[in-house]
């Protein structure tokens, strides 16, 4: 079975110490609704070191955005148990006034899916940003929002607009700038580079590189595999509400180990003329997800054993849940 490390524990690589900010362990959150509870993220466990960023990857309505909710706790008809640890504090175990005040934009931020439903069409840019700083009681607020604007690469003139006169590209960057405005530590970015063009997307790519060299760590939130090898250094890897496969980059995209990830990669069309291949089936119902394995109906490398529920067993860098790999 996998085994969290401590939130104290410590890393040397060189002569540099790093330790664990972030640490998320058997989280769980489900939804009331008038079927029944849907249990969208079950037991999940990932850590993240300083300047680390995870990527999250899985089929529509397996739990990535319920995940991101979860962390920065904006989930409004969910329940959230397990522990989520963020530079040794209990962020589950605050008051929400507490956490609102201390984490929420200052130390832990997110970009949400879909620009243009995160931005108000009655309000310019610099109303929409001047309402953050007065939450936060920030001082020099024009300084301060004019900082993130020219960060993802905008000049001031775009404050003055409302949000129908930018383009697609444009308004998914003032997303971004309102999410580094009170310069936090962690951003969960919630598919930033959805609908937008080729171009507009790599764009985009290149401004989350930049924002990490500067020290930013993430959790992108994707469909798109190629982008997750530029950006993250851990990946987990989400089937069912559960993160079935969890490593680094490197181990993910040359040596998967869950049937379920080797799928997703055998999926993306290559330059080589390789034949994409889809996994057949659907993923499970989450108002009853079931007790055996969540991907069994759909894996042709299943065995009698997977008709048990699977623990994680421990990979070099993370953890899969596959009878598989025992």
């Amino acid at each position: 079975m996998f085994i969290s490390l401590s939130v104290k524990q410590k890393f040397w690589i060189g002569s540099k110490e790093y330790m664990t900010f972030i640490s998320v362990n058997g989280l769980s959150t489900k939804y009331d609704s008038t079927y029944g509870p849907v249990y969208a993220v079950d037991d999940v466990d990932f850590e993240l070191k300083d300047g680390e960023s995870i990527g999250i990857a899985g089929e529509s309505a397996c739990g990535k955005s319920t995940l991101g909710l979860s962390v920065i706790r904006t989930l409004s008809n969910g329940k959230t148990k397990g522990n989520i640890f963020f530079d040794g504090e209990p962020l589950l175990e605050l008051q929400e006034s507490d956490f609102n005040k201390r984490f929420r934009w200052k130390k832990i931020s997110m970009i949400f899916q879909g620009a243009m439903n995160s931005l108000d069409p009655v309000f310019t840019i610099n109303e929409q940003f001047l309402e953050i700083t007065k939450q936060h009681n920030f001082g020099d607020s024009q300084k301060i929002i004019s900082d993130a604007i020219y960060a993802v690469s905008l000049n001031e003139s775009v404050l003055k607009k409302y949000p129908h006169e930018l383009s697609g590209g444009m308004k998914q960057r003032v997303v971004i700038a309102m999410a580094l405005l009170l310069k936090p530590k962690f951003v969960i970015a919630d598919e930033p580079t959805t609908a937008l063009d080729v171009l507009t997307q790599a764009q985009i790519v290149n401004l989350l590189k930049n924002l990490k060299k500067d020290g930013m760590a993430f959790m992108l939130i994707t469909h798109d595999l190629a982008v997750l090898s530029e950006i993250a250094e851990k990946i987990g890897i989400m089937y069912g509400g559960q993160i079935v496969e969890f490593g680094s980059s490197q181990e993910i995209y040359k040596n998967p180990k869950h049937p379920y990830t080797k799928g997703l990669l055998e999926s993306i069309p290559t330059l080589h003329g390789n034949v994409p291949k889809y996994i057949e089936g659907s993923p499970p119902s989450l108002l009853d997800p079931p007790t055996k394995c969540r991907f069994l109906d759909r894996c042709n490398v299943a065995v009698e054993k997977c008709k048990q529920l699977p623990p994680k067993f421990k990979t070099e860098t993370g953890y899969v849940r596959c009878w598989l790999f025992e």
